[in-house]
């Protein structure tokens, strides 16, 4: 018993909760599995090319409104591009999701053991894609398809920590829904 019977009750301390939100998911090919890290996409947006050069100007208040500007740009020029094509994102997803882990439905059986790279999008006062991964540790044949359970892997405490608030913040909405 020891530590391991420690860790396995830590990942049950995570409150869990059901919600209905944009979810994709694709499986993570051998190749790529030594460089995963849950992220925030854009993040690192100054680095790429989005980047204005310093060109030994003294003036880094002006260099730092024009990438912000180009940053605005290239997101509304995005927003631009999915709207035509007539898709905003990712499908909305049932999942039931906590600190430790997610799960939902899928159309295809997924081997235990799969990593999985999954795409989702949390709303607080401004909704915040998130792409996180997560090792298959349950998959069943249901009625309506398969059921995966996800338990997260390679994720810093600051994911973690939006996903919890994520959480308590649904739980907070499901008791006042209660209590009309």
């Amino acid at each position: 018993m020891g530590m391991h019977q420690h860790i396995d009750d830590l990942k049950r301390e995570y409150s869990r909760v059901d919600a209905y939100i944009p979810c994709e998911y694709r499986i993570v090919p051998p190749e790529e599995r030594p460089h995963i890290q849950a992220r925030i996409p854009g993040d690192n947006l100054s680095t790429e090319q989005g980047h204005i050069p310093n060109r030994g100007s003294s003036d880094s208040v002006l260099e730092e409104w024009l990438q912000i500007l180009n940053f605005k740009l290239d997101t509304i020029i995005g927003l631009m591009r999915l709207q035509k094509e007539g898709s905003f994102g990712p499908s909305y997803k049932a999942v039931n999701i906590s600190g430790g882990g997610m799960s939902f439905s899928v159309p295809e059986a997924i081997p235990l053991g799969e990593i999985l790279e999954i795409k989702i999008t949390l709303t607080f006062q401004q909704p915040i894609v998130l792409i996180i991964y997560g090792e298959t540790v349950k998959s069943e044949f249901r009625n309506d398809g398969h059921f995966v359970a996800v338990h997260y892997i390679h994720m810093d405490d600051f994911i973690r920590d939006l996903i919890i608030r994520f959480v308590f913040e649904r739980e907070r909405e499901i008791l006042r829904e209660r209590r009309k």
